[in-house]
């Protein structure tokens, strides 16, 4: 038996660059029972979330952390529960990609209040093991999102976006932060010709006006397709459908959720050579990864890409095949193993 405790509320909203930290009424998240009782700025929520756990009186505690804010609620629970409960946290991150002062102190606080870990890529247990050498952890990837539907018809994904058809359809999803190198990406369109198109879908988190000035500066910015809000569920598979190619210029990264979009909806990527990204296009023939962190090396890469017709196939049949590894009863699997040998 499963039961689910949430968070009543993440964080302040002062502290939200976002629009909104809930579920929308056009999210196709599953309808899963949980009590939503922990707030991270409330320390009296953190006693009474702990005593609620314990009356359920469970064996497993998982719990699923990817920045140091979370960790003063989420470590005092894990240090109050019954004690004969075990409890393992799912890493998306170490420390976090916008470090703060905080990070490291909170982040050991985090970490010794559990028993043992699942990252989800490779550089992320380096970044566990550099913090905790004996932590018991393994590496289990990124299984991937299959709640958006299917893959709608190109054409009319297009018409659904207004865009232009018969172009080279470049996508970049998903939240819009410093360290995910949009302007990377802008750049390097400036570059290309007439039978480009970029699609930016996301909500930005912090000042859109940097980006915005290099796409008012841009000669063919009437090839970009702006759409700065956060996506529903219901809407993301119109993106997916109409884009040839997902392109990810981030500055740093662990794994990317995006990529676990892009594998649902056979997606290519063109990424950087950063965190897990490697491991989960380039080693698996699923993408381009590229040299450095540059405009030089995106152009590069988008010319390749489409340089060759069968290079979108051979990237899609790949895709499939690790579709099939990367599914949530593997990932389940993997989680109960660890358990059991704790």
């Amino acid at each position: 038996m499963v039961k689910a405790f949430n968070f009543k509320r993440q964080y302040p909203n002062f502290l939200f660059p976002g629009k909104t930290q809930y579920v929308t009424e056009n999210d196709n998240a599953l309808s899963i029972e949980s009590y939503r009782i922990l707030d991270t700025a409330n320390p009296f929520s953190y006693i009474k979330t702990a005593k609620e756990i314990k009356k359920w009186h469970p064996d497993l505690l998982i719990m699923r952390y990817w920045m140091s804010y979370f960790a003063p609620s989420q470590g005092w629970v894990a240090r109050h529960i019954n004690k004969d409960c075990k409890v393992i946290s799912i890493l998306d991150n170490v420390i976090p990609h916008e470090p703060k002062f905080f990070d490291k102190p909170f982040t050991k606080y985090y970490l010794k209040s559990n028993d043992a870990f699942i990252t989800l890529c490779d550089s992320v247990k380096k970044d566990l093991l550099d913090f905790a050498p004996s932590s018991k952890c393994i590496v289990s990837f990124h299984p991937q999102y299959s709640h958006f539907g299917e893959k709608i018809e190109r054409s009319a994904a297009e018409k659904f976006l207004r865009l232009s058809p018969n172009k080279k359809n470049l996508l970049f999803f998903g939240l819009i932060r410093e360290y995910k190198g949009l302007d990377i990406l802008l750049n390097a369109f400036a570059l290309l010709d007439d039978s480009y198109q970029l699609i930016i879908a996301g909500e930005p988190y912090g000042s859109f006006d940097k980006y915005e000035k290099i796409i008012n500066n841009l000669r063919n910015k009437n090839n970009i397709r702006l759409v700065t809000k956060y996506i529903p569920d219901n809407e993301v598979p119109y993106y997916f459908s109409a884009s040839d190619v997902c392109v990810l210029p981030y500055r740093s990264a662990t794994q990317s959720g995006i990529s676990a979009i892009s594998y649902h909806f056979d997606l290519p990527m063109i990424t950087t050579p950063v965190g897990g990204l490697k491991e989960t296009i380039s080693d698996k023939g699923t993408g381009i990864v590229v040299d450095d962190i540059s405009v030089a090396a995106i152009i590069k890469a988008i010319n390749k890409y489409f340089s060759e017709k069968d290079n979108k196939i051979a990237f899609q049949k790949n895709i499939r095949i690790e579709k099939e590894r990367l599914s949530w009863s593997n990932f389940c699997k993997d989680l109960m193993n660890l358990y059991n040998n704790i």
